[in-house]
């Protein structure tokens, strides 16, 4: 290994931040474990996100300020700097999200002293818009079995995804597709990682995610707070419309035929074939699946009725258009 590079690189990716992103950066630079690269790549801001990252740009000479000439969406912003990333770990972090100062060192221990834990993150909890504790992120996932069919099984439960904001082995991540631009593609990212190896959950509050109105959950599923701890079940019936949502993932998708229910669920089924698995963990992750979708078919149906809606308001718009044209 190239003794030049850095041990850890963190990804910001990061549009429209200004209101959130300094304190961001400042909770990374406070970090105990210097040995990092922060790369920020800026989806096209249009408020001063520019001027802040670049002034620390000038600063830090660990931190590597891109600026995107277009806003190319929510999940190549991801992948790409990831794609700039040269350590031997990663580690995304959200423009508005605030860490603990021994976040990184102690990631980074697990990581070196296990090497079948590909994933390492912590215990969480929100804070509001001024930095304020609201409530303890209470969901755990049994994701620390030397089983992958066990750890597909609990990743496939209704979460919120934070492990993406954990320290995650480069090696790992190059070995999975990057995030697709659909809804809940972040969450089949860490079923890919979770068939790969283990995560380990640190049982100290080092990660602290921001509740605000303009993260995606609060503006695609604005309730969720209320039920997350108390029955995560009830997250079911509140799902945010994921047709907005892969708009939101990649604006190229937007004005498109999708079927994002179906498109998910596909894309869990691929996941079961990506990697070596013996005939035995593959039916017990099918199983789970089965038994995870079996409540959810009305979604898929869901989709289809929203396609022929599609199919028929075109169709109407199409023989409008040759009335006209004929009168």
């Amino acid at each position: 290994m190239n003794k030049n590079l850095p041990r850890v690189s963190i990804g910001l990716p990061v549009y429209n931040g200004e209101k959130f992103v300094k304190e961001a950066i400042d909770s990374l630079l406070a970090q105990s474990f210097e040995n990092f690269e922060l790369i920020i790549s800026d989806n096209a801001s249009t408020d001063k996100t520019e001027e802040i990252c670049r002034t620390y740009a000038e600063q830090d000479k660990r931190i590597r300020y891109y600026r995107n000439e277009k806003n190319i969406g929510c999940a190549p912003n991801f992948n790409r700097v990831f794609e700039l990333s040269s350590g031997e770990y990663f580690k995304w972090a959200a423009y508005d999200d605030l860490h603990a100062p021994d976040f990184l060192t102690k990631c980074v221990e697990v990581l070196d002293k296990d090497p079948s834990v590909i994933l390492c993150h912590s215990h969480a909890y929100f804070i509001d818009e001024d930095g304020k504790f609201i409530q303890n992120y209470n969901i755990k996932l049994k994701t620390d079995s030397p089983k992958p069919h066990k750890r597909f099984h609990e990743l496939l439960r209704i979460h919120v995804n934070y492990q993406c904001y954990g320290v995650i082995r480069a090696s790992a991540l190059r070995a999975v597709p990057p995030m697709g631009s659909y809804a809940q593609a972040d969450a089949t990212l860490l079923l890919r990682l979770g068939i790969l190896g283990r995560f380990y959950e640190i049982p100290e509050y080092l990660f602290f995610a921001r509740y605000h109105p303009q993260q995606s959950m609060s503006m695609f599923c604005p309730n969720y707070l209320s039920v997350i701890n108390n029955n995560p079940k009830e997250l079911l019936n509140m799902l945010p419309d994921f047709y907005a949502y892969s708009v939101w993932f990649d604006s190229a998708n937007d004005k498109r035929i999708l079927l994002p229910h179906w498109r998910i669920c596909w894309e869990y089924v691929v996941s079961i074939w990506l990697f070596k698995l013996s005939l035995y963990e593959r039916l017990c992750c099918s199983i789970s699946l089965y038994t995870q979708m079996k409540g959810r078919k009305y979604l898929l149906l869901k989709d289809l009725l929203k396609v022929f809606q599609a199919f028929w308001r075109r169709g109407l718009i199409k023989k409008q258009q040759n009335t006209l044209s004929l009168n």
